[in-house]
């Protein structure tokens, strides 16, 4: 076994692989950019090597920088994680030239599965189900469309050695056809350094299914059973569960017996995924297979057992599988939260910042219920504008998937995080939305059930009556603190009549003290006992309303407290009935106008500026690129109107908010 292994990957999946080493006693060796001298992975691992500048092409993903830093610390293997090197099969051939085992897949598996051109011819082969398209080399815009009128739209059009959604675009028109190549390829280009592109059918209201392998060097290959991955935006994963709540026993066994006749076909060594687009009649067709760790792996070891980071080091250094296909069991349920730095309310775009606030729920098994955070930062830690925007994986197993996604929903309310743009309050409503919940999945869901993108959730009554009584407790406890500041001592009332203001909604309470808790009567209805042991100032208040435990986010605000929960955001005002018709006569404050101006919808760098001042633009014309964690974003007008100004120049780093043109 190993001494000591290199782990070539930065956040979350390098803390995840650290975990494992540790576990087997095995050193461990961190690479680093200048953006992340303070990162976590380099805390964690036993020695670090900084390898250069922020942007991953000057540092994470030189292979002569990770091979020196084996050289330099004496490592024996390199675990790339995901994303960077992970899938070039030039990387594993330059570590094994220098005697530095991979852990991952043989050059052969790479080459032939990492491009996806021609792993759909190899799959085809075996005898693996596949979706029509051109796999030939693409010439040019023109080509594209071409060959999308002869496929027949809509198509899906891809970058050949692509993944996390990156140089991915579906076009339902010539139009869309002839962009979607453009910024497929060059996304491609800045992502991995390859731009061919190949386009295939795109079935309609498909579902997202991957199965999940494991081989080794003596001739062993097994599935792990499936993923189902179809909650997706932009074409990346944001939720993931084990099982699938789809497939039967009979799809399940056809779609793992036709991953692993795959993975024989190219002497598959190591953990890989088989991905599937599945229709509603569960007809599966193959749409690529990723030759290394998935993001989502941790939802397989929950309903397996298995830590498939070990079982990888085992097999990178010559070891045999200790299983057998019929030693795989489904164990439960699973389910994983992508937890984004990107803004629900500004239609999902990047956020950077740092994170003034990180309290994770905690990590345990209690009861039956498991919650698992995988992560790469802590409070204080800074996100970047260089790197994915993923932070962190929620995960919760239990024995049904109902009873999983409920405990999602319970961790996701007591997961605090402050100081930058997140996707908590979406993942928190989700949980709740009776399609997911039903199971009724497809990669269009996001799309279809928010067409005008997120927003806060409007609190139906049972919410509201929850809201208005744990408010009206948290007020008592801040007026009771309230009163002994200072050292002087001034009695509170025992109880009283209050009017609590929640979205809109106006709900009479009444208090009174209980033997154990607090009693509060609303719309003088019966009492409920309430109680907590929620301080002033504490972010997070878990009230407990007739037994039943609620994890709030609470803020001081004027009159009351902004509370959050399952994607609801609203102010609540505990007020007494006086101040209560009083404020009732207030005016609102309307907000700024800035129709006529093109805001930077996130923190970014701009590649491109398509117009010039005095240019009319049209409806839905595109106005500028801006690119930010990887991903371009074309900036279209909202409306007819003439561009006075252009403040922002090609190259300038802007943002949220900072005007880019100014329309007359």
């Amino acid at each position: 076994m190993f001494k000591k292994i290199l782990i070539a990957n930065r956040g979350e999946i390098a803390c995840r692989v650290m975990k494992t080493a540790q576990k087997m006693g095995i050193k461990t060796v961190a690479v680093y950019s200048d953006a992340d001298r303070d990162a976590e992975h380099v805390k964690m691992a036993d020695e670090a090597v900084h390898i250069g500048a922020p942007p991953a092409a000057q540092s994470y993903l030189l292979p002569d920088k990770i091979i020196e830093a084996c050289k330099q610390t004496g490592a024996e293997a390199v675990h790339p994680g995901y994303g960077f090197l992970s899938e070039r099969a030039s990387f594993c051939e330059a570590l094994e030239k220098e005697g530095i085992i991979f852990i991952g897949p043989k050059v052969k598996a790479i080459e032939a599965m990492g491009d996806k051109i021609t792993s759909k011819k190899i799959a085809a082969e075996a005898g693996v189900s596949t979706v029509p398209g051109y796999m030939g080399l693409i010439d040019d815009a023109e080509h594209a469309v071409k060959i999308s009128k002869e496929i027949g739209y809509p198509v899906m059009i891809k970058a050949s050695a692509g993944g996390g959604g990156k140089g991915m675009r579906i076009a339902w028109n010539d139009e869309e056809a002839l962009e979607g190549f453009a910024r497929s390829k060059s996304e491609a280009a800045s992502s991995f350094g390859d731009d061919r592109i190949f386009i295939e059918k795109f079935i309609v209201e498909p579902r997202h299914i991957e199965i999940q392998l494991l081989g080794d060097g003596h001739g062993n290959v097994v599935y792990l059973n499936e993923r189902e991955c179809s909650v997706q935006r932009r074409n990346q994963k944001v939720v993931e569960e084990a099982p699938s709540p789809f497939l039967d026993e009979k799809t399940r066994k056809a779609m793992g017996e036709q991953s692993v006749a795959l993975a024989k076909a190219v002497d598959y060594q190591s953990a890989g995924t088989v991905e599937f687009i599945v229709d509603k009649d569960r007809n599966f067709y193959f749409l690529e297979m990723n030759t290394r760790l998935q993001v989502e792996h941790p939802v397989t070891e929950l309903i397996t057992g298995l830590d498939l980071v070990e079982l990888m080091i085992r097999v990178a250094a010559g070891e045999k599988l200790p299983i057998a296909q019929k030693d795989v069991t489904i164990n439960g349920w699973a389910v994983e939260s992508r937890l984004y730095a990107e803004d629900p309310y500004r239609n999902f775009l990047p956020s950077i910042g740092r994170l003034t606030r990180y309290r994770p729920p905690q990590e345990e098994t209690k009861g039956g219920i498991t919650v698992r955070n995988d992560t790469g930062v802590t409070e204080g830690s800074e996100i970047s504008m260089y790197y994915d925007p993923m932070i962190a994986k929620l995960c919760t197993h239990a024995p049904t998937r109902l009873e999983a996604v409920d405990a999602m929903a319970d961790a996701l309310d007591r997961f605090e995080v402050e100081g930058i743009g997140h996707n908590l309050p979406f993942l928190s409503a989700l949980m709740q939305h009776p399609r997911w919940r039903e199971g009724r999945l497809s990669t269009g869901f996001i799309a279809e059930e928010y067409p005008e993108g997120f927003g806060p959730v409007a609190p139906d009554a049972e919410s509201v009556q929850r809201f208005a009584a744990a408010a009206v407790v948290l007020s008592k406890i801040a007026a009771d603190r309230n009163a002994h500041i200072s050292g002087s001592r001034f009695p509170t009332a025992a109880g009283g009549k209050k009017v609590v203001l929640v979205a809109g909604h106006t709900v009479k309470a009444e208090i009174s003290p209980l033997s154990t808790g607090i009693g509060v009567s609303l719309e003088g209805g019966p009492v409920l006992q309430v109680e907590t042991t929620w301080q002033p100032g504490n972010p997070l208040a878990v009230v407990v309303i007739e037994g039943k435990p609620v994890a709030l986010k609470v803020q001081p605000a004027p009159g009351g407290f902004r509370m959050r929960q399952r994607g609801i955001d609203v102010k609540v005002q505990v007020l007494s009935p006086r101040v209560a018709e009083l404020a009732a006569l207030m005016p609102e404050k309307a907000p700024p106008d800035t129709s006529n101006l093109l805001l930077c919808p996130m923190p970014g760098l701009i590649t491109s500026v398509l117009v010039k001042e005095g240019d009319e633009v049209q409806e839905g014309q595109a106005l500028a690129i801006v690119e930010a964690m990887k991903m371009e974003n074309m900036l279209r007008a909202e409306k007819r109107a003439k561009v006075s100004k252009v403040l922002a120049k090609p190259g300038a780093s802007l943002a949220v908010d900072d005007v880019i043109m100014e329309f007359a």
